[in-house]
Order: C-alpha cells, then sequence, then structure tokens
C-alpha cells in the first residue's frame, strides 16, 4: 500500500488537529517517499515521537524525478511493502511532485490510501471570500518580471470574465516583490486575498481587500508561507 500522508503547513499546528491514523500508519511503516529528508525526519517525530528514526528508510523524489530514480523502492512495494508520501507541507500531490509515485501504483496495482490533513491551497480558497465552486491553481507565476506583470493581468482578465477565482503561490522569500508586483500591476478596485503561515495558531495572516487598499498598508511577510488568490 501506498499512504498519502499529510504534513503540517505549520510547526505551531496543534497535534490533535490531526487523525489519531496517522500516528499508527508511521508506527508500523519504515519506508517513506520524500521531498526533503531533515523535514520528513521532523514531521514524522511531530506525529509519533517514539518511532525510532534508525528504522527509517526514506526515498527521495523531487521535481527532477523519474521512475528510474525510485527503482528499488517501487520493488519494494511490488514485494508488499508498505510506504508512506510525504509533501514539504500539506496534502501530497498539490503543488507536489509525488503524483509520479501515485501514477506508478495505479499503473502496477499498488493500493493508494488517501489520508486526511490540511492542504493550504484550499484552506485559503475558503477563507477568501471568492468563488469557490470554480477555481484554477496555477502553482508558481513566472519568475521574469514582465512575464509576471503578463501573467497577473491575464489571471485579472480571467476572473472579470468568467468569475473564476485565480490561486497562485510563491516562493516565500520571493513574497514581497510579488504583493508588489500585484499592487502596481493589475486594477486597484481588483480583489485581492492574502493566506500565509495558515494553521499556525500564532501568526495566521488571512486578508481580502482591493489592490488600492493593500497599497496603503503592505503586510511584511519576507519567508513566510503563503497562497495569493484574485477574486471576485
Amino acid at each position: 500500500m501506498l499512504y498519502l500522508l499529510p504534513a503540517y503547513l505549520s510547526e505551531n499546528s496543534p497535534k490533535s488537529a490531526f487523525a489519531p491514523e496517522i500516528s499508527e500508519i508511521i508506527l508500523n511503516v519504515d519506508h517513506y517517499i520524500v521531498e526533503n529528508e531533515k523535514t520528513a525526519r521532523k514531521m514524522i517525530k511531530f506525529y509519533c515521537p517514539e518511532k525510532k528514526q534508525p528504522e527509517l528508510k526514506l526515498f527521495l523524489l523531487n521535481k527532477n524525478s523519474t521512475n528510474a530514480d525510485l527503482k528499488e523502492i517501487f520493488g519494494l512495494m511490488k514485494s508488499g511493502t508498505d510506504v508512506g508520501l510525504l509533501s514539504e507541507a500539506g496534502l501530497p500531490c498539490i503543488a507536489d511532485p509525488g503524483n509520479i509515485a501515485v501514477k506508478w501504483c495505479h499503473e502496477n496495482s499498488i493500493k493508494v490510501i488517501p489520508i486526511n490533513g490540511p492542504s493550504s491551497i484550499i484552506l485559503a480558497l475558503i477563507s477568501s471570500g471568492f468563488n469557490g465552486q470554480q477555481f484554477t491553481f496555477h502553482g508558481y507565476l513566472p519568475i521574469d518580471k514582465s512575464e509576471k506583470r503578463k501573467k497577473l493581468l491575464e489571471l485579472e482578465k480571467l476572473v472579470e470574465k468568467t468569475g473564476y477565482t485565480q490561486v497562485f503561490m510563491e516562493t516565500p522569500y520571493r513574497n514581497m516583490p510579488m504583493i508588489e508586483d500585484l499592487c502596481s500591476s493589475i486594477s486597484g478596485n481588483t480583489l485581492l486575498c492574502i493566506a500565509a503561515n495558515i494553521n499556525d495558531p500564532n501568526s495566521e495572516f488571512i486578508k481580502t481587500k482591493k489592490i488600492l487598499d493593500w497599497k496603503k498598508n503592505i503586510p511584511e511577510l519576507h519567508k513566510v508561507p503563503a497562497i495569493f488568490l484574485i477574486g471576485k
């Protein structure tokens, strides 16, 4: 079996917010497909402190990985070994390369079991006040300033034309340039939601305002995990 295990969005998230079955699964599973070994070990310790770290066998999967890179762990699954899949944050396979492993499992009759957990994208959407019936997630926008501005204008037009909420994210250390580009590129009357540090009881920040109001008071979100939404 392949267990799709949720990762916390904040290290300050209360353990009580997660299903008890996560700890039980981790206690009984030694093999994991992960994006980052250090983060995965912290996550496993958070859920199940009694799990012996030396027992863990971690296999790295990133955006450049191929089936060939996971040949060993795929072979173990074929022989009956249960495996856990852990993202860097939130649910696996959303803004995360884990779908490579999931697709292989479907092609090789390995049972896939998703476990409930938080998704920053969905939590931001339901907290925004925007259309949750139709929306599009774009992942990361272009880094080049002119290309990014072109994309932002395109997303704004999509909102005006279709009413669909447009959702995207940025690398935390580029949040401030993103906010500045939003404020300088799109109409002052366009609504923008910024959802940052979701699930952190001490510093969660979720606000929806017009661009002209954001310009008056730009929040300091450097190196803070954030989701951006343009909508109606």
